[in-house]
């Protein structure tokens, strides 16, 4: 079990970007972390991973502090934690030396399947940057994976790639907490929604829930927020 207590977080005296957030999240589910930009959806995922450090509250794993839990967190982030001069391979050498349970195979499987070459980093596009980040992350077999927008300026192919390889590495075991504005990507992957407004967590829904009630999640996270559409549209006119 993840438990977030009481969270609050700033960045400048008196600005907050979260405000006493708390939740539980059960071993296997898969939640989206989901709302506006700027809302603290990042943040939130960072101090999950412990790279960031609670104002106030507390995060646990398992019962025990997530600075005592780093082994067992697999951060994937947009921004990337790759060493740019480094080939696929060699970074994954050299996570093989920090993470006891990063499965080198398996992680030569996905280079394979997400067809990377063998050369610096640096050098590649953005999409082949990507699947690296994505590779090594879940290469980590880490009981928790933390994805931080991994699909943000990703072309359709790669954000498919991206999901068939995950939905086939699964094995149950594996809580996962995921933010992205592709909502309609996610939607049938997640099992679980947390959303984020005005630094506070205002919905925690299953989507169970949601298709008893017959509701997207894109319509559900708009009425609970108070989104309406057109709301620009008197500044066109």
């Amino acid at each position: 079990m993840v438990e977030g207590k009481d969270l609050k977080f700033s960045y400048l005296v008196g600005v907050d970007i979260l405000k006493e957030v708390s939740f539980q999240v059960e071993t296997g589910e898969i939640v989206g972390v989901l709302g506006a930009n700027g809302v603290g959806k990042s943040t939130l995922l960072k101090l999950l991973a412990g790279i960031m450090t609670p104002k106030s509250g507390s995060i646990s794993f398992d019962g025990k502090p997530v600075q005592e839990s780093y082994g067992k967190v697999a951060y994937i982030s947009e921004a990337g934690s790759y060493f740019k001069d480094l080939t696929p391979k060699e970074f994954g050498a050299f996570l093989s030396d920090f993470f006891p349970d990063f499965d080198m195979a398996y992680y030569e499987k996905l280079l394979a399947y997400f067809q990377l070459e063998e050369k610096p980093i640096k050098n590649m596009s953005k999409g082949q940057k990507a699947k690296a980040e994505v590779a090594a992350g879940m290469a980590k077999r880490a009981k928790y994976i933390i994805m931080d927008e991994p699909f943000i300026g990703k072309d359709m192919f790669t954000r498919q790639d991206f999901m068939q390889a995950l939905a086939g590495s699964l094995t149950g075991e594996e809580t996962i907490f995921i933010t992205t504005h592709e909502i309609d990507e996610i939607e049938n992957f997640i099992d679980r929604a947390l959303i984020i407004h005005d630094k506070v967590i205002v919905a925690d829904v299953t989507m169970d829930e949601l298709r008893q009630q017959g509701k997207s999640l894109t319509n559900f996270m708009k009425e609970i927020t108070g989104y309406q559409d057109g709301n620009f549209a008197g500044l066109l006119e």
